[in-house]
């Protein structure tokens, strides 16, 4: 069975009815969906050294990477108190890590679904990637 953008959207959902959330009282869930068409979720975790803790898309990632996946197609992330939310700077740079700039990006509202997508490379248009070390690496050598 090939996942949909709506299974993405409930993973993400189900995923933040879970979140761990008690100083922000902001529950976020992601859900990944691997090129293989195997769907990761997550949600934030948040310990009392806030802002400590893990992000959804973080946790996501997590799943996705204990589960022998390494390569994202989609992303779906919604947050209860949110029209559409955008990973933070911190999980733009996660994803890209993972993904491909025209992966796509699903921002959502939790009572409605999608609300708007956009690609990783919208998101995050000059990310810090394996190639940039790499140059760095030659330009050491030469």
């Amino acid at each position: 069975m090939m996942a949909t953008t709506d299974s993405l959207f409930d993973a993400a959902k189900a995923a933040m009815a879970k979140a761990h959330a008690p100083y922000s009282r902001f529950p976020v869930g992601a859900a990944i969906l691997t090129e293989d068409g195997r769907i990761h979720a997550g949600c934030n975790i948040e310990i009392v050294s806030f802002p400590e803790g893990w992000c959804a898309e973080t946790s996501a990632i997590a799943h996705m990477v204990m589960a022998g996946g390494s390569r994202i197609a989609e992303v779906a992330v919604v947050a209860e108190k949110l029209v559409a939310c955008s990973p933070c700077g911190g999980c733009r740079q996660r994803l890209a890590e993972f993904s491909a700039p025209s992966t796509k990006v699903h921002l959502c509202d939790a009572a409605t679904g999608i609300v708007e997508t956009v690609t990783m490379g919208e998101l995050l248009p000059h990310s810090f990637a394996t190639d940039s070390l790499e140059s760095a690496t030659d330009q050491e050598g030469a």
